[in-house]
């Protein structure tokens, strides 16, 4: 039997989804270590074996691949922990990341921190100002060089930079990401003063091949980003390799990317594994919608320390991050767009004294180590874990399968201390406060996402994932009014489910302004060598870098993507293009069509002014190769109470409908079978979770052994 094994590290447990390849799943979870990751990467993984019946090396040897969503390089910023790194630039333009954008402070921090104009700065750079240089050379917006490069400059330069203690090397000049020839120039040189046979050598990262995209700003900073945990990963990734090598695992290890995609991690660039966990998840949601047959579909995941969202419109992962932000920093990297807001099992209830002592919830969060109050691990400050143990949702006995065990004392008296009293309120009041402002923090932020990219969310299926999802759907799915929500029986660990899921893709990018309809004569261009010229460049290197990854060139296929807006606009609006290649004007007509109707959707038809121009601003070549997916077991039910056998010892549990505490009936998750169906309230105890089933709901087990809820 050979397995796949599926991993997503997140801010409070590590997720495991383990598959064979004759349909049996396992699933794990481990506290985060976050001194050293590969710790309960492989404590996980040894979880499974046994689950298995078998030793370590036993289970690897059998394994046929191991899926990483990872966090090593967000922890390199957050701890400022990578090398020591030089700028090379345009001269002229060496404050460009120092200088960064007006409101460069308000990027990467939550909106409580935003109102906080007296103390808020600027991210520290992670290059300082010593370690810039710029050389004297020039290209022009056409790929025109004006000023040529100088060797000499450059190795007097670079050595001012080496005497200063550079570890590596950044390239971001002018216009590079039209023409880079001066880019590669400096690298080549760089790579002859120090060859890798040296102990010396010194890594180099060019501007135009990891972000060859318009805007100084965020193509220096995704450079520079991606320089800086570059190392870092690459050491931790050797490290975690070896280990599972050690392990009897004979396989490339595999990075799941923020873009929607997978690779090895040799042809992974640092910075696209950013945020992939919770996009793996939404891309699990859009397979389980194609099973269901549902298009529109509201993903959360409520995990220990965030709450994730995202949106799927017609079955397809279609919007991408504006503005996707590493830590504090701007990027322009094609990631899918996650929002993700601090309001998890672990967040923080707070008294905010400059608000007239408010009652928060987040962002903040207890983390793993020491985690919430029950956990008795230390922790000292109320979680939103300590307030439904306290309200009785959670088993103290059971959590986590019984693996964990709480303490509710140390949940009352930390609530008790820190909330009650100073509200002057009771235990049990303080603790339905908590649930009852994430919840409606929860629901508020996603009814926000999704009613301002203009979708309806009663026309849509809300899927509540994550550890905590179950346990509050029903608190924040009546901002939405959806009809349905479906608890997927994988969703502790849908990150790591959804990477199950993932397919062989890589997104290649690149600007390029074209104008495809004339506003002065009001006819569409007839300039096809310019469009065809950017797609055969980007199929190019998609097509080198699948071969690499060991597929031919007849399994690719490609889907093309373009950033455009009317005449000249400031904001950008992304179409799905219907011709790949241009045969004629008929051709730039369709894709101005598609563009207008896009454009109709997000901001109205009355909105649209195509006789102003229309351009196409930004290429975005998908390469992706379909890899069969394994079928989920079905088992058809008849419509029935639950059997004995599924039935626990009820308890008290708090019910703000019902007036105060009520015995409610418990269930086991694990033996209840398909078809079973009761109203609430009622509690579910699964092995990584508990549903929460509130009065005026009805729960059913569907075929696929999920979770559905539904208003009664």
């Amino acid at each position: 039997m050979g397995y796949s094994i599926n991993i997503d590290i997140g801010g409070t447990f590590t997720d495991f989804y383990c598959r064979s390849d004759q349909g049996e799943t396992q699933v794990a979870k481990t506290p985060t270590t976050h001194y050293d990751l590969s710790i309960g990467f492989m404590k996980g993984i040894g979880e499974l074996a046994r689950r298995q019946g078998l030793d370590l090396k036993a289970f690897l040897g059998r394994t046929e691949g191991v899926r990483y969503c990872t966090t090593l390089g967000t922890n390199a910023l957050i701890e400022r922990t990578g090398p020591k790194l030089g700028l090379i630039t345009t001269a002229g333009f060496e404050d460009t990341i120092f200088l960064g954008r007006g409101r460069s402070w308000a990027d990467g921090i939550s909106s409580q921190e935003n109102k906080d104009l007296a103390r808020i700065q600027k991210p520290l750079p992670l290059i300082t100002p010593d370690m810039v240089v710029g050389v004297r050379e020039r290209i022009d917006s056409f790929g025109q060089v004006l000023s040529p490069l100088t060797r000499e400059e450059v190795l007097e330069k670079l050595q001012i930079l080496v005497d200063r203690g550079a570890m590596g090397f950044v390239v971001c000049l002018l216009w590079s990401f039209v023409n880079p020839a001066h880019e590669r120039l400096i690298k080549e040189i760089i790579e002859e003063e120090y060859p890798e046979v040296y102990l010396g050598s010194m890594p180099v990262t060019l501007s135009s091949e990891v972000s060859p995209k318009s805007g100084e700003y965020t193509r220096f900073t995704t450079a520079i980003v991606n320089a800086y945990i570059h190392g870092v990963m690459a050491d931790e990734l050797n490290k975690l390799g070896n280990e599972l090598r050690d392990g009897g695992f004979r396989r490339p290890l595999v990075l799941v990317h923020n873009t929607g995609g997978m690779k090895k991690a040799s042809r992974t660039r640092a910075v696209l594994t950013h945020n992939a966990g919770p996009v793996a998840g939404l891309h699990g949601a859009a397979t389980w919608g194609r099973r269901y047959e549902t298009r529109n579909i509201i993903f959360t995941d409520m995990g220990g320390t965030s709450f994730d969202i995202g949106v799927i419109t017609e079955g397809r992962l279609r919007t991408y991050d504006f503005i996707p932000v590493i830590d504090r920093w701007r990027t322009n990297i094609p990631a899918i767009e996650v929002k993700s807001i601090g309001a998890g099992e672990g967040s923080i209830a707070w008294i905010n004294e400059l608000l007239g002592r408010t009652l928060q919830v987040g962002p903040q969060s207890a983390g793993s180590m020491p985690g919430p109050a029950c956990y008795d691990q230390g922790g000292r400050e109320p979680t939103v874990t300590d307030a439904d143990l306290v309200l009785g949702y959670l088993n103290p006995e059971n959590y986590l399968g019984g693996r964990m065990l709480l303490n509710p004392d140390l949940s009352a008296q930390v609530i008790a201390e820190k909330i009650a009293q100073p509200l002057g309120i009771d235990v049990i009041e303080a603790a339905r406060r908590i649930r009852m402002i994430v919840d409606a923090t929860m629901g508020q932020q996603v009814f926000n996402e999704v009613a301002l990219k203009g979708h309806d969310p009663r026309d849509f299926v809300l899927f509540a994932c994550g550890g905590a999802g179950p346990t509050h759907a029903c608190g924040f799915a009546p901002y939405l009014e959806v009809k349905k929500v479906l608890l997927p029986a994988h969703s502790p660990v849908s990150g790591a489910f959804g990477a199950s899921t993932v397919q062989i893709q890589q997104v290649w990018d690149k600007s390029r302004t074209m104008k495809i309809f004339q506003w002065a004569t009001q006819s569409y261009s007839e300039d096809l060598a310019a469009f065809n010229s950017v797609v055969e460049e980007l199929r190019d290197l998609a097509v080198r870098d699948l071969r690499l990854e060991g597929f031919r060139e007849d399994q690719i296929q490609f889907r093309l993507e373009l950033d455009m807006r009317y005449g000249m606009q400031y904001n950008l609006t992304k179409i799905v293009s219907p011709r790949l290649r241009i045969q004629g004007p008929q051709d730039y007509k369709e894709i101005g069509e598609a563009f207008t109707r896009q454009y109709s959707a997000i901001y109205s038809p009355e909105a649209t002014f195509p006789m102003g121009g229309i351009n196409v601003e930004c290429f975005y070549l998908t390469a992706f190769v379909e890899l069969p997916l394994p079928e989920a077991p079905r088992a058809e039910g008849q419509e029935a109470e639950p059997p004995a056998r599924a039935r626990r010892e009820g308890r008290p549990a708090y019910w703000s409908e019902l007036g105060g505490f009520q015995d409610t009936p418990v269930y086991a998750f694990e033996a209840l079978e398909p078809g079973n169906r009761f109203p609430g309230p009622a509690l579910i105890e699964a092995r990584d979770t508990t549903y929460v089933v509130g009065p005026g709901w009805r729960f059913t087990l569907d075929p696929y052994a999920n979770g559905v809820l539904e208003r009664i």
